[in-house]
């Protein structure tokens, strides 16, 4: 069994963890060319997710040690052997809202930027791999097809890049990739790749600290802002973990600039289960998949451009 009670500290406690955290992380890669102490990103008040205060972490640390001193013999050797099992463990910096790219990424970045100086753009679809591979013309995830037959007469720049996350999409939005250009409406979803590392509310904050962003930078678009999409088994907790992210991330729907859209159960059948068909690996759209995408956003986006 592991008994883990996350908490954290106190403002000022927890800006003095998170630079040395910050700092000890950047020794430990090789420089790449982006900033080595990006501030976090701004998060709207809708997302913020609840940390508990000084006393609130004093009183769970003391409920800890008296839980402790209650244990029998053997119980006491298990977590005194294992102690990381059972501890009040203060998360550290929320990775989500600091703007960091992927060094992998970096000729992905600068094809994007290309585009983006480029201008003439009213659509922007901003992902990862889902985004991505919009673009992808044959085999199992072969998006394009589809794209070309509903959204081929918009102006439209594709801005996926697989395997990125919440902190990949603001690095890039603030080093080029939102720049150059304006767009009436976008699409965004983003987050499932920080579902390894990253709590549920931090994923919350991630996404929404892109839409602020996006807000800020174009106060004129109209975003649709997509729920992320189910993966995996039913039984499997990510899948608990996405809904989580998506009912908080609902809230930034306020009506008027940012249209929340959850289409996730069009991939789902009676028993919650993703047919192959549909997504081959339970997690990336089939050319089936991204028709049903398709045909879930195409109104609405073509609404925001009227």
């Amino acid at each position: 069994m592991k008994i883990v009670i996350r908490v954290t500290t106190t403002p000022g406690k927890c800006l003095a963890f998170l630079i040395i955290a910050w700092i000890s992380a950047l020794s430990t890669f090789p420089a790449i060319a982006q900033p080595r102490r990006a501030a976090p990103a701004p998060v709207p008040d809708a997302v913020v997710m609840p940390r508990p205060d000084e006393a609130e972490v004093r009183r769970a640390e003391t409920l800890l040690a008296s839980f402790m001193a209650g244990l029998g013999t053997e119980d006491e050797k298990l977590f005194s052997r294992y102690p990381f099992l059972l501890e009040v463990s203060p998360p550290g910096i929320n990775t989500a809202i600091i703007p960091a790219l992927n060094p992998r990424f970096q000729e992905k970045h600068k094809a994007n930027k290309d585009v983006a100086r480029g201008g003439n753009i009213d659509v922007l679809f901003m992902g990862d791999s889902i985004t991505d591979w919009w673009r992808t013309e044959s085999g199992r995830y072969a998006g394009k097809p589809v794209f070309d037959e509903y959204f081929a007469d918009m102006k439209v720049a594709n801005f996926g890049i697989a395997g990125d996350t919440t902190q990949g999409v603001l690095y890039r939005l603030q080093n080029g990739e939102g720049e150059g250009y304006t767009p009436r409406a976008i699409m965004l979803m983003i987050g499932t790749n920080n579902t390894r590392t990253n709590l549920a509310g931090e994923i919350a904050e991630g996404v929404g600290a892109i839409v602020l962003d996006m807000q800020t930078s174009w106060p004129q678009a109209k975003i649709l802002l997509l729920g992320i999409f189910p993966r995996s088994t039913p039984d499997d907790p990510v899948r608990e973990k996405l809904a989580q992210i998506n009912s908080v991330i609902a809230r930034l729907d306020d009506g008027e600039q940012v249209f929340y859209r959850d289409i996730g159960d069009i991939f789902l059948d009676a028993k919650g289960e993703i047919s192959t068909d549909i997504m081959s690996d339970r997690l990336h759209p089939t050319t089936m998949g991204y028709r049903l995408w398709a045909n879930a956003v195409n109104d609405p986006l073509r609404e925001m451009l009227e």
